[in-house]
C-alpha cells in the first residue's frame, strides 16, 4: 500500500524568507496560463476580433488578483469562517494552504468585469477568451494540495493499487482526492475545452462549456474525497463542494443551450466593442 510522502511544504529556506511548494505551484499555473494564453491569442478567430498579446498580459493581471484575493475570500467565507474569524491574521497567511476554487471563481469574473469595462469589451467575449487558460493553474493548484497532505480522500478499498495511507490523518487506506481532482477537473476538462475553443464559437459558448464541464467533474470526485461539511436534500448527501458545483454545472447547460439556441454575431474586430 502506498504512503503518502509527507514532503517538507518548504522547498527552500534563506534566511527569514521561506519559499514554498504551495506558492510555487501558484506561480507555475499563471507561467502556465500565460504560456498557453499566447499560443491561444493567435488563433485566427481571436486575431481577427482583435486581441492582442498585450491584451492578454494586462487582463492576465487582473485575473491573478482576481484568483488570489477571491479564492482566500472564499476558503475564509465558505469553508471555516468561524476558525478564520477566531484567527483573522491567518487570513493572510495563504503560504499554509487553503485556496477556494469557487471564490477564486468569482474573484475572476470580478477581475475579468473591472478590465472589460476599462477595455470597452464585453465581458462575456473576454470570458471565452480565458476560460480554456484556467485549468494548467488548477492543475498546480491540486498538486501544490497534495504536496501540503491537504484534502484527504475517503477511505479506500485496501487493494485499489493506489490506495494512500496519509500519516497525517489516520492509518488507514484512502483514496488520493487531489491528484484525482488534478486528473479529472484539471487535465481532463482543460483538455476537452482546449479543443472546443479551437474553433469560433457562439457567444458565451466557450463559457457555458466551462461551467458545464466543471461543475459535472467536481462533482464526480467530490466523491472520493472528505468533505469539509455537507448536507442531506431529498436524502442525497451532498459536500460543499458538490453544493456549490451543481448550480455551476446547470447554469453552464441552459448557457449553452441558449447560446447555440440564439447564436449572438461574434465580435470581427475590437472596434464594434465600442
Amino acid at each position: 500500500m502506498l504512503i503518502h510522502p509527507m514532503p517538507d511544504p518548504v522547498v527552500v529556506k534563506l534566511g527569514p524568507v521561506a519559499i514554498h511548494w504551495y506558492g510555487l505551484m501558484y506561480l507555475t499555473g499563471f507561467l502556465l496560463g500565460l504560456y498557453f494564453g499566447k499560443i491561444r491569442i493567435r488563433q485566427p478567430h481571436l486575431r481577427q476580433a482583435g486581441w492582442t498579446d498585450r491584451n492578454l498580459d494586462d487582463l492576465l493581471f487582473y485575473i491573478v488578483l482576481g484568483i488570489v484575493l477571491g479564492g482566500r475570500l472564499g476558503e475564509v467565507l465558505f469553508y471555516h469562517p468561524a476558525y478564520y474569524f477566531s484567527r483573522p491574521l491567518e487570513i493572510f497567511a495563504i503560504w499554509r494552504g487553503g485556496m477556494s476554487y469557487h471564490g477564486g471563481f468569482l474573484g475572476v469574473i470580478f477581475a475579468m468585469y473591472w478590465w472589460s469595462k476599462k477595455n470597452n469589451r464585453h465581458l462575456v467575449d473576454t470570458w471565452d477568451l480565458i476560460a480554456p487558460l484556467i485549468q494548467p493553474g488548477y492543475i498546480a493548484g491540486r498538486i501544490g494540495n497534495f504536496i501540503n497532505a491537504e484534502l484527504p480522500g475517503r477511505v479506500a478499498d485496501p487493494s485499489l493499487p493506489w490506495a494512500m495511507i496519509w500519516p497525517n490523518v489516520d492509518a488507514l487506506p484512502r483514496h488520493p482526492s487531489p491528484l484525482y481532482q488534478a486528473l479529472v477537473d484539471g487535465a481532463l476538462m482543460f483538455v476537452i475545452l482546449w479543443f472546443f475553443a479551437r474553433k469560433e464559437r457562439p457567444r458565451g459558448a466557450v463559457s457555458a462549456m466551462y461551467c458545464l464541464l466543471y461543475g459535472s467533474c467536481r462533482t464526480i470526485t467530490e466523491y472520493f474525497r472528505i468533505p469539509d461539511y455537507d448536507v442531506t436534500l431529498a436524502g442525497i448527501h451532498l459536500s460543499a463542494g458538490q453544493m456549490l458545483s451543481l448550480p455551476m454545472a446547470l447554469v453552464g447547460l441552459i448557457w449553452l443551450w441558449l447560446a447555440y439556441r440564439k447564436p449572438a454575431p461574434p465580435p470581427t474586430a475590437y472596434q464594434r466593442e465600442k
